[in-house]
């Protein structure tokens, strides 16, 4: 088993991804955490006192009320990411054949909360969102909770298998281009990132 801890660097802002809506949260995202106990500390996390609003998107909180990523986020980070990435010929990512079993199985965030390190205020992001359905286009106002750039987050990667550490270093370095979180095709959450 191989580990790499490191340290992200956000260039651009990030955006909450959880429902200020704590019954929103409740049936539709913690659902998908993977037992009872970790979707009622998802639920108790979303801080949802603070702001409830159905339309808002905002950012879980840690024990001391400090926004957070949970582990799966930065999962699903990889599986976007490698996804992208077996398009492009000759990458370490166009060498994994069943990638998201991969993912879920031999690679682990070790940390299920992440803590996310700013000494700026958090504030609230307006903008449309346009869907094409069979009724026409479509637009909704979205709202979430926005931390600017240089926050920052530092977790530890594990790996069951030496070979995949390097796909996993490739996957960070595309962070600079598509981030993490809501609303990545804008910028948002684009990071750099460092051994710690």
């Amino acid at each position: 088993m191989k580990e790499l801890k490191v340290t992200l660097t956000f260039n651009e802002y990030i955006l909450g991804t959880a429902s200020a809506n704590p019954e929103i949260h409740a049936e539709f995202i913690a659902s998908k955490a993977p037992d009872a106990q970790k979707m009622e500390e998802e639920v108790a996390n979303v801080g949802a006192d603070e702001v409830f609003e159905k339309s808002l998107t905002v950012f879980p909180r840690g024990k001391e009320g400090e926004p957070i990523l949970y582990d799966y986020q930065i999962k699903g980070f990889m599986k976007d990411t490698c996804g992208m990435l077996k398009r492009v010929p000759g990458t370490e990512s166009g060498k994994l054949k069943a990638y998201k079993k991969e993912i879920d199985g031999l690679i682990f965030v070790k940390e299920r909360e992440i803590p996310i390190k700013t000494d700026k205020p958090i504030t609230i992001l307006q903008r449309p969102l346009r869907a094409q359905t069979a009724q026409g286009e479509r637009v909704a106002l979205a709202s979430s909770e926005r931390i600017e750039a240089g926050a920052t987050v530092t977790f530890t990667i594990m790996t069951l298998r030496d070979d995949l550490m390097p796909v996993v270093k490739e996957w960070l370095e595309y962070g600079a281009l598509r981030g993490i979180g809501q609303w990545r095709n804008s910028g948002a959450g684009r990071f750099s990132w460092e051994v710690a």
